[in-house]
């Protein structure tokens, strides 16, 4: 797969494509079609998620009406209640959100959630976007379930310039209406399997889904070309072990994708290694691996990238993609990214696009990843330890909302 040809599939993917919409299922089908070109036949198997019809989010703020997107799977209601901005997660800030619609930084994950629940709360607002940039672009956000477990108070996003205004004014009063019919949905995984000589096999993934504002060219058609590129490879390079391919849906609902793939035992058994894709290939920034595996797995990526004259930067940590319900199903994962800085390349939001990325990056960065896959592929023995270390275990169930992080 040339420069050009990675170009064209950045063109013919350039939409939204969020989970378990009719776009996500396009661009299921376009890459079940570019397997096809090359012989190999992919499945598209689908898997139950949450789903909603917005028809009515409103929010106001002492009586002035302020643009904004309703949450997802929050519930229906009208709540006018007192205003209120959380600057702090300390006991006594805490304690003022009792019977408020509490406004705070950042994604609502579940402890927050979980913090405002437990001191009352009535209602929530979230902002996106940058104060500093000329749009005025809201993101649709959703309240997972793992968040809410079935308590929901409504919620809605608003563009980070409006937060400002509110806080700057000393808003006092807000009022929220949200209505839409929730219901459950279809989105799919894209799964191509290339048997080997031994029944042991090597998985890797990419997502292809992205977020309501995005084209997702960085974040993750990248990585599902990368996909591309190395099944390609295969098809005329001999494997030892089985290699299977699967483009994962929904990662940006919270990797559902790759959580349906692991929840059933028959897709893990004889899985040696998985080996993710997110964000590859773009103009500027490093190469990176994380594994969540054993350390000497880091050391022997970085020696082969000495080796090899392809500057990587590999730690062992929990990376916030498809590899991580691998490693918690006891699978040694790892993520391999090109991490641009921040003011040059953007995800999740209007600016990812084909804009920032360039063919022949992507072109030398899957030349990379087939040079260590092939290494695991044809290795007499897969020489990574079928165990996650304690650490990294740790660092699981912190991601996984299982544990509180330590308060820095």
């Amino acid at each position: 797969m040339n420069a050009t040809e990675i170009m064209k599939i950045f063109e013919d993917t350039a939409y939204v494509r969020m989970g378990g919409t009719e776009e996500e299922l396009r661009a299921a089908r376009y890459l079940q079609e570019c397997c096809s070109r090359m012989g190999l036949t992919a499945a598209i198997e689908d898997f139950p998620v949450d789903m909603a019809n917005l028809q009515e989010a409103s929010f106001e703020a002492d009586g002035v009406s302020v643009t904004c997107k309703g949450y997802f799977n929050a519930g229906s209601a009208e709540i006018e209640a007192p205003f209120y901005y959380l600057r702090s997660t300390e006991p006594y800030a805490l304690k003022q959100c009792k019977g408020k619609i509490v406004m705070i930084d950042g994604y609502m994950g579940y402890w927050m959630y979980q913090d405002l629940l437990e001191n009352g709360a009535v209602g929530f607002v979230t902002y996106d976007g940058n104060a500093n940039y000329c749009d005025r672009d809201i993101d649709q956000r959703e309240l997972r379930a793992f968040v809410h477990k079935g308590n929901k108070i409504p919620g809605v996003n608003i563009n980070a310039k409006d937060a400002i205004e509110l806080v700057n004014k000393g808003v006092t009063n807000a009022k929220i209406v949200l209505k839409q019919e929730e219901y459950v949905g279809n989105s799919r995984n894209v799964v191509l399997d290339m048997p080997g000589e031994i029944d042991e096999y090597i998985v890797l993934t990419a997502h292809y889904d992205s977020t309501s504002l995005s084209q997702g060219a960085y974040d993750n058609m990248s990585g599902s070309v990368g996909l591309l590129g190395i099944a390609e490879y295969f098809t005329t390079h001999p494997h030892r072990y089985g290699l299977r391919f699967v483009w994962c849906g929904s990662e940006e609902r919270g990797l559902l994708g790759a959580k349906a793939y692991c929840e059933k035992e028959e897709n893990l058994k004889h899985v040696a290694l998985n080996i993710n894709l997110d964000m590859i290939g773009c103009i500027m920034g490093r190469f990176i691996g994380c594994c969540s595996a054993e350390e000497k797995l880091v050391h022997y990526i970085s020696y082969l990238g000495s080796e090899l004259g392809f500057p990587i930067s590999v730690r062992q940590d929990v990376y916030s993609s498809d590899s991580t319900p691998f490693a918690d199903k006891g699978v040694p994962a790892l993520s391999f990214a090109r991490i641009a800085p921040q003011n040059t390349a953007t995800i999740h939001n209007s600016y990812d696009t084909i804009a920032l990325m360039k063919g022949e990056q992507m072109v030398e960065d899957i030349a990379f990843i087939v040079a260590f896959t092939d290494r695991m592929a044809n290795a007499k023995l897969c020489p990574v330890a079928k165990e996650i270390p304690d650490s990294v275990k740790e660092k699981l169930d912190i991601y996984l909302a299982r544990k509180r992080a330590p308060k820095q």
